[in-house]
């Protein structure tokens, strides 16, 4: 992979991940019912997962895909009743009063599975295998990968910030409740590129 190559992939992988999305709405609905310490596994789960998902889609699940073009729409379609059943749960979240009350933040496992199921990052994951290492060499997927986990974490930090900092706006209960109905419609709204497809 070239330089200029290289320069390309970070740019693409920094927007796609910075810009709204499934990861990025919960995220910031995290960082606003937990804080952002209670969220750091949530992100690392995203960064590491997210590698990983590039990884393997690029070394050998996007000739499946190819092969079979219903276990696309199999996919698709798991991963919009996964999204809503997320949306009801944002939705439902309670107020954080105490350290047990408003339920837990996602684990790192929990976001490294939840990228499985994640449409937007289906859609990264085959974009940047296709563009950015068309030869789908072990070395081209790795830098891939790595390129992603290495630009992700960053901009996934910012929409836990933003989160944690209108916390201080939703210190009423319906406040925190009209916040996490709007997270849970634009999670469901982000799944309107994927019912298109």
């Amino acid at each position: 992979m070239t330089y200029d190559l290289f320069i390309a992939l970070t740019v693409f992988a920094f927007v796609t991940s910075a810009t709204p999305g499934p990861n990025n709405m919960m995220l910031l609905a995290s960082g606003a019912n937990f804080g952002f310490l209670r969220t750091i596994p949530h992100m690392f789960g995203i960064s590491l997962g997210f590698g990983l998902m590039i990884f393997l889609i690029g070394i050998g699940l996007m000739q499946v895909f190819e092969s079979y073009p219903a276990s696309r729409t199999l996919l698709s379609l798991v991963s919009v009743v996964y999204m809503l059943w997320l949306a009801w749960k944002i939705a439902h979240s309670a107020a954080p009063e105490g350290s047990a009350a408003g339920g837990t933040p996602m684990t790192f496992w929990q976001a490294a599975a939840f990228q499985w199921v994640n449409p937007k990052a289906w859609s990264m994951g085959l974009t940047a295998i296709t563009l950015y290492a068309a030869d789908r060499s072990v070395w081209s997927v790795a830098l891939v990968a790595l390129a992603f986990v290495l630009v992700n974490f960053p901009s996934v930090t910012i929409w836990v910030v933003l989160g944690r900092e209108m916390r201080r706006f939703l210190t009423s209960p319906a406040r925190l409740r009209a916040f996490n109905w709007s997270m849970a419609g634009l999670l469901v709204l982000s799944l309107y590129p994927v019912l298109l497809s």
